[in-house]
């Protein structure tokens, strides 16, 4: 950015006035201030909505922009005890461990760890994680509809290898994201473990109240 002298000639305002506006623009993060450096444009944030269908049920519509994805790891292996009791099988069930990067706008936006059970899938590959709705897959070919999940959202660090596949520093702020869905029976089909960047994702909740409620 040009000085801030520099602006309040281009603009025809006071310096603190000035000051106060990109004050502002800072604390939204549009603009970012480095010692010795000097004020910069901040990268856009991704944004994603949560919005409400009926009282108490919401509904994730896609999150902005193009999305891809670079799939890093495609293996199956026995559940183990921990993933056993997540998914609900037993330890010795083979799981398909799915890890992509998630890329929007060229830039490594997440990194996505998916577990399915192996039964469920066969014959998918790593080219059907790349592009389009795995849920829409799941429903069309193996007529697997997601009914209900469980998604906790909490914040977290990058550790070395997320950092790498993120390109952001070792301990940047991040989201961490698990969730675990079910079938129309009630079956336990996915369990997902996000981290998505903090610097670049934002997520935004529509809340609907009811009149009567205190």
């Amino acid at each position: 950015m040009p000085s801030e002298r520099a602006l309040s000639e281009e603009f025809g305002v006071s310096r603190p006035t000035l000051r106060a506006a990109m004050d502002d623009l800072a604390r939204d993060g549009l603009l970012v201030r480095e010692h010795g450096r000097g004020t910069f444009t901040g990268t856009r944030k991704i944004s994603q909505e949560l919005t409400p269908t009926t009282p108490g049920d919401f509904t994730v519509p896609p999150a902005e922009g193009t999305w891809f994805s670079k799939v890093v790891e495609f293996r199956v292996e026995a559940a183990g005890a921990r993933l056993g009791r997540r998914l609900e099988v037993s330890p010795s069930h083979e799981l398909l461990t799915v890890a992509r990067v998630r890329i929007v706008e060229k830039a490594p936006m997440a990194i996505e760890r998916i577990i399915l059970p192996h039964n469920l899938v066969p014959g998918i590959g790593p080219e059907d994680f790349e592009s389009g709705s795995l849920y829409e897959l799941l429903r069309i070919r193996y007529e697997i509809v997601a009914t209900t999940a469980l998604q906790t959202t909490e914040p977290t660090v990058t550790d070395p290898e997320e950092a790498a596949l993120l390109g952001v520093p070792q301990y940047a702020p991040a989201l961490l994201f698990e969730r675990t869905t079910r079938d129309a029976n009630e079956r336990v089909f996915e369990y997902t473990r996000s981290i998505y960047r903090g610097d670049r994702y934002r997520i935004t909740s529509h809340l609907r109240f009811d009149r009567t409620s205190g």
